[in-house]
């Protein structure tokens, strides 16, 4: 038998299996929690191109930033070039820029207000909160204040949250966790972060 002909009837098989695989999944008719965690780089970025799949089929998406604070980034730029996106940069900045833990927690609190009230309106398809795992890792939310916020969103929403250190019980609750891990980081390097690749 030929290797061609012996490749098409793997594919085949493995075609079959997919297809049986596929006929027994359901929709849950709501939207999922993703959750984009680990020390690696590319969890916001992920997030976004999430967020650009999201666009293109004309969904309605929404973004609340934590911690970041107001520095520019090209992905904020390029969505508020591009329009369509409620954009909402609630940070203060870094923790250690701060220094002030009760600014930080009333930062933080307001940001996931602004979060609750987009997650439970109705009007999105999806919302991107954006290093909210930081602000649980550092105590600024409670786990169970984000889960009841989660709770209460409205079905038709789907929530991604980002930021390393995601807390168990979150990644429990999750319909999707993807932990990103760093293998090679030019800033161990010495080399300062780049615009367009990290901002």
């Amino acid at each position: 038998m030929s290797d061609s002909t012996t490749h098409k009837e793997e594919m085949q098989k493995v075609q079959a299996e997919q297809r049986e695989k596929i006929s027994k999944l359901q929709d849950p008719e709501r939207g999922l929690v993703l959750v984009h965690t680990g020390a690696g780089k590319g969890k916001s970025s992920s997030a976004f191109g999430v967020l650009i799949r999201a666009l293109g089929w004309k969904q309605t998406c929404g973004v609340v930033q934590f911690i970041k604070g107001k520095w520019i980034t090209g992905e904020r730029r390029f969505f508020q070039d591009l329009g369509g996106v409620t954009w909402h940069t609630m940070g203060e900045g870094f923790t250690w820029d701060t220094q002030d833990r009760e600014r930080d927690i009333a930062a933080a609190t307001a940001a996931f207000d602004k979060a609750c009230e987009m997650m439970k309106s109705g009007e999105y398809d999806l919302i991107v909160l954006d290093e909210i795992n930081i602000a649980l890792r550092y105590g600024y939310l409670s786990v169970e204040q984000v889960i009841a916020g989660l709770d209460a969103r409205d079905k038709r929403t789907g929530v991604i949250l980002t930021g390393r250190d995601a807390k168990p019980e979150l990644c429990e609750y999750a319909d999707l966790v993807t932990e990103m891990g760093e293998v090679k980081h030019p800033f161990k390097a010495g080399i300062k972060a780049q615009r367009g690749v990290d901002y």
